[in-house]
C-alpha cells in the first residue's frame, strides 16, 4: 500500500493545503495529514483545533486521515511505515526553503519527497497571512473553509476582548 505523509503546522489550515491534500490522496492509497507540534511556537490554535479543521476540511476524502507528532519527522514515519512526504510549494521560497529539509530526510531515513506546486488561485495565500487579514478585519473567505473563518473571527474576537 502506498502511503505518503503531508506534515505541517496548519496554523490554520487552508484552501491552498487542501488543494495538496486533494490532489494527493488521488496518487495515494492513504494520505496521513500530519500536525507537527513545535512547543516553541505559540499558534493561534491548539493542535487538537488543527487537527479537528482539518479533519472537517477532508471529510469528503476517505483516503485521508490526521495524526499529529512531536519530534523529528524522520522517526515519525519510520514508526508508521511511510516513505513518501507531500509538500506544497507556492514559489521558489518554499522550494528553497523545503530541499534542504527534504535532502536531510532521504540520507536520515530514505524518505522521498514530492513537490506539489499549488493552484495558482492560492500561490499568495499563506496561514500567517490569513490571520493577519482576519486580525485586520479583512476577508478571509476566500482563502478558508466556512468551519476555518468561523474559528479564526472567534479567536480574533477573544483576542481583542483581552
Amino acid at each position: 500500500m502506498a502511503r505518503a505523509c503531508c506534515p505541517g503546522s496548519f496554523d490554520p489550515v487552508t484552501l491552498g493545503h487542501r488543494f495538496v491534500f486533494e490532489r494527493a490522496a488521488a496518487r495515494f492509497d492513504e494520505l496521513v495529514v500530519t500536525v507537527v507540534v513545535n512547543p516553541a511556537k505559540k499558534g493561534m490554535f491548539s493542535t487538537d483545533t488543527r487537527m479537528a479543521l482539518i479533519e472537517d476540511s477532508v471529510a469528503d476524502l476517505p483516503n485521508v486521515r490526521v495524526d499529529r507528532w512531536e519530534g523529528l519527522l524522520v522517526d515519525y514515519l519510520t514508526a508508521n511505515d511511510i516513505t513518501t512526504v507531500v509538500k506544497g510549494l507556492r514559489n521558489g521560497t518554499d522550494f528553497s526553503y523545503e530541499e534542504p529539509m527534504a535532502q536531510m530526510n532521504r540520507e536520515l531515513a530514505d524518505v522521498e519527497t514530492w513537490f506539489m506546486l499549488t493552484d495558482p488561485r492560492y500561490a499568495h495565500v499563506s496561514s500567517s497571512l490569513v490571520k493577519e487579514v482576519a486580525k485586520l478585519g479583512g476577508d478571509i473567505t476566500p482563502y478558508v473553509t466556512p468551519l476555518v473563518a468561523r474559528e479564526i473571527d472567534a479567536a480574533v474576537h477573544r483576542i481583542h476582548e483581552v
